[in-house]
């Protein structure tokens, strides 16, 4: 599945640039496996809001994602491919032999119909979930657990690819998708293969209309507002960002200002920084 681009009759049709359905599943999703999703319209405990430029938007329920894959040596049936509102990749449902329904992020290799396991004794290939000991080096890799036991939590995005660079002793070295490489216990968990729908970082919407139904409401930018309201503002004609770009709350932006705790407990595992 790739994007596709709609015939120009309308201006927001001409510049729109949009994902392929044709593989997903057409009907209703898994409704064991749906929770209620109230939306906070980015609003905190007091009601203030505390991120801009997001609120309205489509209805949405969430599906409940297994990223733990502890359910090990029961083989499942991949049975339907389906859209997820609240993710970029899509998910897979899957009936396990016993009876059981969960969901998975989709790998981009699994077909409709094929059979996936968890545990140390799966094969090592696309959609199965193993520890990383059992997995063999140069793999490619995502929902990889942080710790043992935790839950995938690296690589879940559309696209996203984890490499496996070597294991030594209980270590292993893996390269995460922002280019970081980073030392991994063996016995965390990762599923083989790469994520679904890597075409979803080139989708152009074409209008403002279906950017609204994601939840996310008009920005303006700091050069077009006045010197009171944000530090781009005010001055004859375009004056731009100046020589230090900030945020609306005089913050260092687009890379000036490092977000990453000093003295992390985590960078005595971080080989190399992303780029």
């Amino acid at each position: 599945m790739g994007l596709k681009k709609p015939r120009p009759v309308t201006p927001g049709q001409r510049h729109g640039a949009l994902p392929e359905y044709s593989e997903l599943h057409r009907g209703k999703p898994e409704k064991s496996l749906l929770k209620k999703h109230k939306r906070q319209s980015a609003r905190n405990s007091q009601g203030r809001v505390t991120v801009r430029h997001r609120g309205g938007g489509h209805k949405r329920r969430l599906r409940e994602i297994d990223f733990d894959r502890d359910k090990w040596n029961v083989p499942a049936k991949v049975v339907s491919r389906q859209y997820d509102p609240n993710r970029s990749a899509w998910i897979l449902l899957l009936h396990y032999a016993d009876g059981e329904k969960r969901y998975i992020l989709s790998p981009l290799e699994v077909a409709i119909g094929d059979v996936l396991e968890a545990g140390e004794n799966a094969e090592p290939r696309p959609g199965n979930a193993m520890p990383l000991r059992k997995i063999p080096v140069g793999s490619t890799l995502h929902n990889v657990e942080l710790q043992p036991g935790s839950g995938g939590k690296v690589g879940r995005a559309a696209g996203a690819e984890v490499k496996l660079l070597s294991k030594e002793g209980n270590r292993a070295i893996l390269r995460l998708p922002s280019g970081e490489m980073r030392v991994f216990s063996v016995d965390c968990m990762a599923t083989i293969g790469s994520v679904s729908n890597p075409d979803h970082k080139n989708i152009k919407h074409g209008k403002a209309g279906r950017v609204r139904h994601l939840g996310r409401r008009p920005q303006v930018r700091g050069v077009a507002m006045n010197a009171a309201d944000h530090p781009h503002g005010g001055g004859e004609g375009r004056t731009g960002e100046g020589r230090a770009p900030k945020s609306i709350w005089g913050w260092l932006a687009k890379g000036g200002r490092k977000t990453r705790k000093r003295r992390k407990p985590s960078d005595a595992l971080i080989i190399k920084r992303r780029k």
